[in-house]
């Protein structure tokens, strides 16, 4: 049986040089940063890694580049969401081949899928996948949720192995958590880090949280906390995240989020900032707004460090 995953698991950004350049010094400060913050695991080629905007080659350059730098220190997933059958196995074999842990799948985008038609796909692809599944509920950028009757039947399928969602339904996660009763070898994350710990209280384990990237402890240290018992300072570290989110009210469109991140990691000298296509990174005054925001948030973290 697997064990389940739990804890901290920050979805990676991307640093970029260029349209199809790695900033390979920036993505090897990136993982010691995160690793150095406690993470649990790293997960590459998600939404904040802007996976669909990449090229496949710079997707598998990726994958093998942070296998490697791990070292299986901490389990490694990746996305393999596409539009294409065949791309979504061939990338998942070369994950498998460099040493990842598992991969995400959401829904594929673009034409809208049916539970029927989703629920076929997915029993095709577990078949062709070298390597377990997690499942990836996000809606919002694909148009199609995993029903909860669909996840009911693929939860007999034992090489699925987890779900992050990325919904921002509590009723929907708690609904998904409970499934851990017939399956305990299941992990139920949160990804928006909001919520992180409400999820907690609905039986979740963990959050796949974009600020991780930024400030691990800070989404370690809160997870820890409440996991030991310890409410208070779980609370303390909670309203650090809750102030933390007005960095991504930053900008009109929806890439903010991850202009937000990737601004915050190059202010404290980890990697560029370089956005993929059709995206540019922050300007002077959006970049002043989100140094003022992190540079008080961090503030008020070391007061709680040790």
């Amino acid at each position: 049986m697997h064990k389940p995953y739990s804890g901290i698991i920050p979805p990676l950004v991307t640093p970029l040089k260029s349209r199809d350049e790695i900033d390979y010094f920036g993505l090897e400060r990136l993982v010691n940063h995160v690793l150095a913050g406690g993470v649990h695991g790293i997960f590459v080629l998600g939404t904040t890694g802007e996976a669909p905007s990449l090229s496949y080659r710079l997707r598998r350059e990726l994958i093998s580049l942070v296998t490697k730098q791990v070292a299986g220190r901490v389990p490694v997933l990746v996305g393999v969401t596409d539009t294409s059958y065949v791309e979504t196995v061939e990338l998942s074999r070369h994950a498998h081949d460099a040493g990842a842990d598992a991969v995400v799948l959401s829904t594929p985008y673009y034409f809208p899928a049916g539970q029927t038609e989703l629920l076929g796909y997915m029993e095709h692809l577990i078949a062709d996948l070298p390597l377990p599944l997690v499942i990836y509920n996000m809606p919002s950028l694909t148009k199609v949720w995993f029903e909860i009757d669909t996840i009911l039947k693929l939860a007999h399928h034992p090489r699925i192995i987890g779900i992050k969602d990325s919904s921002g339904d509590l009723e929907y996660f708690e609904q998904v958590a409970a499934l851990k009763k017939t399956r305990p070898d299941w992990f139920v994350m949160m990804g928006p880090e909001a919520m992180l710990i409400p999820a907690l209280e609905k039986g979740g384990d963990g959050g796949v949280n974009g600020g991780a990237n930024v400030m691990p402890r800070l989404f370690v240290e809160c997870y820890q906390a409440y996991r030991s018992g310890n409410s208070n300072r779980a609370a303390e570290l909670n309203a650090l995240i809750q102030k933390w989110q007005s960095v991504y009210d930053i900008g009109k469109y929806a890439s903010r989020h991850i202009k937000a991140t990737k601004c915050s990691l190059s202010i404290l000298g980890i990697c560029d900032d370089f956005m993929a296509e059709p995206f540019n990174r922050f300007h002077p005054p959006e970049r002043m707004r989100v140094d003022s925001i992190l540079k008080s948030v961090l503030d008020e973290l070391h007061g709680f460090l040790p």
